[in-house]
């Protein structure tokens, strides 16, 4: 096999010279992978690696791509896959993993449920506010599996703790495991991160308002809105301010994480100034068991604050990068080339220079860099050894191995249908929709996490479409990528996968069916409000509230 130098040019009306067939052609690929999911329920490593076989089988014999530059591109897109994207999830889920082995996570566990006996507010602070922590930190169903069990642990039937725990993971997913849907949104979109993140954190704030009230009606209905409102609105106000400040101004990575935690401490100190409210009941703290014939001892402050350190120590290190002196300088540190073999004129005739032909990675400041320096400093926190530290990331890579191949493929799947030209094909189709195209873009972006389960996925599948569909209608291109990922928070609690996995963390294997039923109309719901929230945007009615 030979790579071909020769400059290729990008042609959305390449198959059978019409638009048409080109479109049609270009959504085989994404239909490979939605079928294969949401159909036949394929694993989504499969899934994914033959919907990019089909997008290389596509842009080389319908689009006319040279074979070895499609397997370049190809390459470019699994690279990204995996540093940044999934460097950030290993790194992250490497200090989870650590807290877990060392107990120190079932003391803060026990810690949230001395909190409060309330079912309601242990929904808010342990699906809601937790919750959102974990997908702050890891994301990729971990939320869903650990707060379920929790809320079970607490007292929750197992499918109302499902139900609850299913639904709680929405508002933070489009920040979660550090930033990563955003961060790709930005990458494959072309757009920068600040601007993509900006527009993002002024759509998702606004269902942080209403989730956690949500939340309380599914716990006890109609009564649990009439006594509980209180610590539902003030951590849902409290989450929606922080996510946007945060989001805008300060960090994208730490976004869910500062808005997670401010909402918690905002519930408690309702709790505090409100300690006669039914909602705010408290026991002494729980305690561990000693096992068979001995007495359950409470957990010391030091345990406790051992198991809430790695967490502020996280915050702490990505805000030391955020400094006026210090980011510059870390900034500086960066891998940037052109990808080899890529020599690509786009459709306006001038050479082809972004994120699909050009590698960038500011190797120390990335989320998954800064990670790391925190674990550092967090294992011997927690009595963790070089050895076992080790082992534990060998561990953790050896869980992730079939999401790492996931990833991997999904971003080598987008980058060879934007090289190729077939993204722009879809997109100039879609853009016959003109001015109702704001309203349908969070749709698209539901679809695809709803299928995938993943909005990094349904990002890196979808992303740089909503920029050309956005370009070619005069919309701004920042909003309907924001869009694609704002959309998609609210199909995470659809997924296979994430039905999967809460059914089986409360031990309801094979009732997927009854979860899905229960949490679909809230799905829906909070779509249509999210659809005409962006709608709105892209008038001079909301317009203002873009950046």
């Amino acid at each position: 096999m030979t790579f071909v130098l020769a400059a290729y040019r990008q042609n959305p009306e390449a198959v059978g010279h019409s638009l048409g067939l080109s479109a049609l052609a270009s959504v085989v690929p994404l239909a490979v992978v939605l079928v294969l999911l949401g159909v036949l329920r394929v694993r989504a490593q499969w899934a994914a690696l033959a919907g990019l076989a089909a997008a290389l089988l596509v842009a080389i014999l319908g689009f006319g791509m040279p074979t070895g530059m499609a397997l370049s591109v190809a390459a470019h897109g699994a690279f990204y896959g995996l540093l940044p994207i999934m460097w950030i999830v290993v790194s992250a889920l490497w200090v989870f993993n650590m807290t877990v082995a060392t107990g120190h996570f079932d003391i803060l566990r026990r810690s949230f449920g001395a909190l409060s006996t309330d079912q309601r507010t242990q929904a808010i602070l342990v699906a809601f506010c937790f919750g959102a922590l974990l997908e702050a930190l890891a994301g990729f169903g971990a939320p869903v599996a650990i707060t379920s069990v929790m809320l079970v642990a607490l007292g929750f039937r197992p499918m109302k703790a499902a139900v609850v725990a299913l639904v709680a993971n929405t508002a933070p997913v489009a920040f979660g495991a550090m930033g990563v849907p955003v961060i790709t949104l930005a990458g494959v979109a072309g757009l920068p991160l600040t601007q993509v993140a900006s527009t993002i954190g002024r759509q998702t704030p606004v269902l942080a308002v209403f989730v956690p009230l949500v939340l309380v009606f599914l716990v006890d209905g109609r009564r649990g809105l009439r006594e509980a409102w209180v610590p539902a609105i003030g951590c849902g106000v409290v989450f929606a301010i922080t996510q946007f400040a945060v989001s805008n101004y300060v960090s994208v990575p730490l976004t869910d994480i500062l808005a997670s935690l401010l909402a918690a401490v905002a519930v408690i100190l309702l709790a505090r100034a409100r300690p006669d409210a039914v909602w705010a009941a408290r026991e002494p703290a729980l305690a561990a068991s000693g096992g068979p014939g001995t007495v359950a001892t409470p957990d010391s402050p030091a345990d406790v604050r051992k198991a809430y350190a790695p967490y502020v120590i996280i915050v702490i290190v990505f805000a030391l990068d955020q400094l006026p002196g210090l980011k510059p300088v870390l900034d500086s540190l960066k891998l940037a080339f052109n990808w080899p073999f890529l020599d690509i004129i786009g459709t306006n005739g001038k050479p082809l220079m972004s994120s699909t032909t050009q590698y960038s990675l500011t190797w120390f400041s990335t989320a998954g860099t800064l990670m790391v320096v925190a674990g550092l400093i967090v294992a011997p926190l927690l009595g963790v050894g070089a050895k076992r530290a080790a082992s534990t990331w060998v561990r953790t890579i050896v869980d992730l191995r079939w999401a790492i191949l996931t990833v991997a493929s999904v971003l080598a799947l987008a980058y060879v249908m934007n090289a190729s030209a077939q993204t722009t094909a879809i997109a100039l189709i879609i853009a016959s929709a003109g001015g109702a195209l704001a309203f349908f873009s969070p749709v698209l972006g539901w679809l695809g996490v709803a299928v995938t389960g993943s909005d990094t996925s349904s990002n890196a599948l979808f992303g740089a479409l909503q920029v050309t569909a956005a370009r070619s209608t005069g919309l701004p291109p920042e909003l309907l990528a924001a869009a694609n990922s704002s959309g998609g928070v609210l199909g995470k609690m659809l997924s296979p996968q994430n039905l999967t996995i809460a059914a089986v963390a409360v031990k309801l294997e094979g009732q997927e069916g009854v979860l899905l039923r229960k949490v679909i109309g809230w799905s829906l719901g909070m779509l249509l409000v999210l659809a005409v929230l962006i709608a709105l945007q892209a008038t001079p009615v909301l317009g203002w509230m873009l950046p």
